[in-house]
């Protein structure tokens, strides 16, 4: 029976995401294991599935690596639901106060990171080697050129690519990576958005960055110190024992030894299904990043961007003062809370900082240099999204008068299940297998299920056929979280995306408002009431 996540730490032994359960529902608070436990429970627990599989249960169920993203069950105790946006009656700003002209449609939610306008303010990505981002590729990099957004191509593709040449330690053609920059360019418009390629310290070694500047005509480099599901290197799960072993000899770290005797021995008999693909983790120094920025810049890179992770203050502020030094174009920082396609389940839950508390240390880093005259790199805050209402609270908490630092938005896990549920019911629907339920809702066919299908048609005309319904889905999920951030922002009176400042924001925990210095609505009231009456 489902044993539902609880708010303490009762999921440490019960977890969906590794397919465990306890036998009764009142787990000890402090434990998650059930108050008697019995030798003869059928139930297969958090420790019971590690006395079975040791270091294979630190991870998400491994049957559905290819087909799943994970992310953390933890409550952090503060997130953007702890915030509401204000509703007000009086005025218009960016836009002339007339109930003609000061429609919700006429909002305009479009911004730009790094001088690269984006139609909504998001980004996608960074989709690297996993398995469920290159079976899904087509979709998401299709849907989010249609959709006039940045969308990352993430780590390790090259070294990933079994086609890929290498010469003398450099890569010189990568089936994979040219595919996937294509699928982006093939519907990009060449104004909205654009196609990046993240490069870590494998990349780096095999020259990647080079390739993609000179051969695929890549714009934007992005240098990659972490993320928010984990603080160590990519991680895959390879099935092959001939692709692990070609993974090892080009300088990945692979677990078990794919060229021990008896490794293999296991492998063939099934004691175990995959190997572990792991990547170093960089150990960035001032002086190094500063001049690799400037080395990227003569290479070709137009943009040059940074991913990182949620480490603590002092990395924050590492990060910030070296983004400042190099002029990096913008910076991605990703908060606990997120999701991966594959980490180590403790390590998404218990470490790292979360999103609400890693954007505020990343403002006040903002605001001490902007107050000295430094550089402020532009921001990209993920971590977690997957609406409107978070990605309104993320910019409006970003400014503090002279325009909001955060210009968008990073997804991730949220953009995969948009189009993995569209392909799968596009699936369905030609199978004739649909739900009944679905099917006499929204129709049988995917012409009449995707709401944005007919406005697609007209504006791609015969090319529509070239479209997958995975990307039509991508497309219609991003174009419901433009209305969605219309309509909040005609709800606070906003007309324009740069307007959006911590006044639209109103804290409801005591601790919310601690931490963001936004005030709870009775603070604000005992200001603001007497003025107005007096």
């Amino acid at each position: 029976m489902p044993n539902p996540v609880q708010k303490n730490s009762s999921y440490l032994n019960s977890m969906s995401t590794t397919d465990t359960r306890t036998r009764v529902e009142d787990t000890c608070p402090s434990s998650g294991l059930c108050p008697l436990c019995i030798r003869e429970c059928p139930f297969i627990c958090e420790v019971s599935l590690s006395a079975f599989r040791g270091r294979e249960a630190l991870y998400p169920d491994p049957k559905m690596f290819g087909k799943s993203t994970a992310g953390s069950l933890k409550d952090y105790g503060l997130d953007w639901s702890h915030f509401n946006i204000k509703a007000r009656l009086l005025g218009a700003e960016g836009i002339e106060p007339d109930p003609d002209i000061a429609l919700f449609p006429n909002v305009d939610v479009e911004t730009s990171v790094a001088g690269i306008p984006l139609k909504i303010p998001i980004i996608i990505g960074a989709y690297g080697s996993t398995e469920v981002a290159r079976v899904n590729w087509d979709s998401l990099a299709i849907g989010g050129a249609l959709s006039g957004i940045i969308v990352t191509i993430g780590e390790n593709i090259c070294g990933m690519d079994p086609e890929a040449v290498i010469t003398n330690g450099k890569v010189t053609y990568s089936a994979e990576l040219k595919r996937r920059v294509e699928a982006f360019k093939k519907f990009w418009d060449g104004k909205y958005g654009g196609i990046a390629v993240q490069t870590n310290v494998e990349d780096q070694r095999l020259g990647v960055d080079v390739y993609a500047i000179s051969k695929l005509e890549v714009d934007i480099i992005e240098r990659k110190w972490g993320q928010g599901a984990k603080a160590i290197g990519g991680e895959v799960r390879i099935s092959s024992l001939e692709r692990a072993i070609m993974l090892k000899k080009r300088g990945y770290i692979v677990i078990p030894d794919p060229e021990d005797k008896n490794v293999q021995e296991a492998f063939k008999q099934g004691v175990f299904k995959t190997f572990e693909r792991h990547s170093r983790v960089g150990m960035p120094k001032e002086k190094d990043f500063i001049e690799d920025v400037e080395w990227l810049r003569e290479q070709g890179a137009k943009k040059v961007s940074l991913k990182t992770g949620n480490y603590e203050p002092a990395v924050v502020a590492f990060t910030m003062k070296v983004a400042s030094e190099a002029k990096v174009d913008y910076v991605v920082f990703d908060g606990a809370g997120g999701g991966t396609g594959m980490s180590p389940v403790p390590m998404m839950n218990e470490q790292g900082t979360p999103t609400v508390y890693l954007e505020m240390q990343v403002l006040k880093c903002a605001e001490i240099l902007r107050k000295k005259g430094m550089y402020v790199p532009d921001i990209v805050m993920a971590g977690g999204f997957i609406d409107e209402t978070q990605i309104f609270k993320a910019i409006a908490m970003s400014n503090f008068g002279n325009g909001p630092y955060v210009k968008a938005i990073l997804m991730g896990r949220a953009p995969l299940t948009a189009v993995m549920k569209a392909s799968y019911f596009a699936e369905l629907a030609e199978k004739g297998q649909l739900p009944k339920d679905f099917e006499e809702t929204f129709g049988k066919t995917p012409e009449k299920f995707f709401i944005a299908a007919p406005d697609l048609k007209v504006m791609l005309g015969e090319r529509f056929k070239e479209v997958p319904w995975g990307a039509v889905g991508l497309y219609t999920y991003m174009d419901r979280i433009k209305v969605g951030l219309q309509q909040l922002m005609a709800g606070a009176r906003k007309w324009k995306l740069s307007l959006l400042d911590r006044s639209d924001l109103i804290a409801l925990t005591e601790r919310a408002a601690k931490v963001t210095g936004i005030p709870l609505p009775e603070e604000e009231a005992d200001q603001v009431l007497e003025a107005f009456l007096s």
